[in-house]
């Protein structure tokens, strides 16, 4: 099923991770609201018209930052010319591992990697023989590991292995399920498996997490800003990561930001609680950016902008939608009931509301973007887009570009 050339064509993405559990990818895909889904998972939107105009006046480059885009494709997408509009270096074509491919696909495949396109393999779920056309073409084979039990899947990784291609397990939605395939040898990791809670009673916080919680109150409740910086001694790791972060977004900034005093006198009591909501999905040890920050902060900006653009005249709303998408991830690093968690701060009532039973405009817009993010539950994304008319997928998708290029900022000096 084609989709009319004005159909409202939403943007998603599932994130890739290696073995090292470093993000390395995003896969993008494309729905529309009101449309068979089917239409979007055969690959025909992935039109480099649909990839290329999808993010406004910023470039994929932008969006993707120093991540790749694996982009599902057609045999008539790779055979067009439209393909080269698209970053080579920047992309992973993914074709079905059934495709058939003459010598004119194949030579083109060719082609393109030359130009620096990366070609995988989707729906590698049986291979009972191995003659795939297209197999010496590919780089990567993608396994969707809930097609297969335990068994199966150990049977295929022993056939998939000594072709000495990456493997790439798809649709991992917990960390045991995760586990499974690295052992079997899977070098990529498809899914938000990482930002799963895993409920422990009882589990107590971190030092560093208490402390920005305890940071996170006082500025709540208007606390002067000698008793902040006081909370902040002793901690060297939250210091360097909120400088960090700081310079790293704040740009514009005349001079880099040295001290939390600093922080607090440039940027503001308002930005310094944005920062700390952050800080508590930060390596305490000023490490590397990881996964879970990377999506805490690109829902929070993406609720911030959404709002900025769709709810207008709440002239405070979009604060507390990036303040509802950052804390709404907590459950994966605390172990422990969103509602436990938020209950002793002093939130104003609709964060409480929108993250505990997603009610009113943050809990829908909270709901939205938890369903771009699975790219699947199709009867309630549509449900959701119908509560609030007047939603494009047009100024979603801009919103999602601009708050993907936001959070990559983090990444970048990290």
């Amino acid at each position: 099923m084609m989709l009319p050339l004005d159909a409202d064509i939403f943007l998603a993405r599932q994130p890739i991770l290696d073995r090292e559990q470093k993000l390395v990818a995003y896969e993008l895909l494309f729905r529309s609201s009101g449309v068979d889904r089917a239409a979007v998972a055969d690959g025909r939107l992935a039109t480099a018209r649909v990839v290329a105009n999808a993010f406004g006046e910023m470039s994929l480059g932008d969006v993707l930052g120093p991540y790749k885009a694996y982009i599902n494709a057609t045999p008539d997408f790779v055979l067009g010319p439209e393909v080269e509009i698209l970053p080579g270096a920047s992309v992973v074509l993914e074709l079905p591992a059934d495709t058939p491919a003459d010598e004119a696909l194949l030579a083109r495949c060719r082609e393109l990697k030359q130009q620096g396109f990366t070609f995988a393999l989707g729906g590698v779920a049986e291979f009972a023989e191995i003659n795939l056309p297209l197999l010496p073409e590919a780089e990567i084979l993608k396994v969707d590991h809930l097609l297969l039990d335990n068994h199966q899947l150990f049977l295929l990784a022993c056939k998939l292995r000594p072709l000495q291609k990456k493997l790439l397990a798809e649709k991992i939605e917990n960390q045991s399920q995760m586990e499974h395939c690295f052992d079997l040898g899977f070098e990529y990791f498809q899914g938000y498996y990482f930002a799963r809670p895993t409920l422990i009673s009882g589990k107590k916080l971190t030092h560093s997490a208490m402390t920005v919680m305890r940071l996170l109150d006082l500025i709540l409740k208007d606390a002067d800003t000698a008793a902040l910086e006081r909370s902040f001694k002793g901690e060297p790791g939250l210091t360097l990561n909120l400088l960090r972060l700081t310079n790293s977004c704040a740009s514009g900034l005349a001079v880099r930001i040295a001290s939390v005093r600093h922080a607090i006198t440039i940027l503001g009591r308002n930005q310094l609680q944005r920062w700390l909501q952050l800080l508590l999905y930060a390596d305490p040890e000023g490490g590397e950016v990881g996964p879970l920050l990377q999506l805490a902060a690109t829902r929070g900006r993406f609720l911030e902008l959404v709002t900025q653009k769709f709810l207008p005249r709440q002239k405070d709303l979009p604060d507390r939608a990036f303040m509802v998408g950052i804390l709404s991830l907590l459950p994966a690093v605390i172990g422990q009931p969103i509602a436990d968690i938020i209950t002793p701060l002093p939130l104003p009532p609709d964060v409480k509301q929108a993250l505990i039973e997603y009610k009113g405009d943050l809990g829908r817009l909270l709901a939205l973007a938890e369903q771009l993010e699975k790219a699947d539950g199709d009867a309630t994304f549509n449900g959701l887009i119908a509560e609030m008319p007047g939603l494009r997928g047009a100024l979603l998708t801009e919103c999602l570009a601009q708050a993907m290029a936001w959070a990559n900022m983090l990444a970048r000096d990290s």
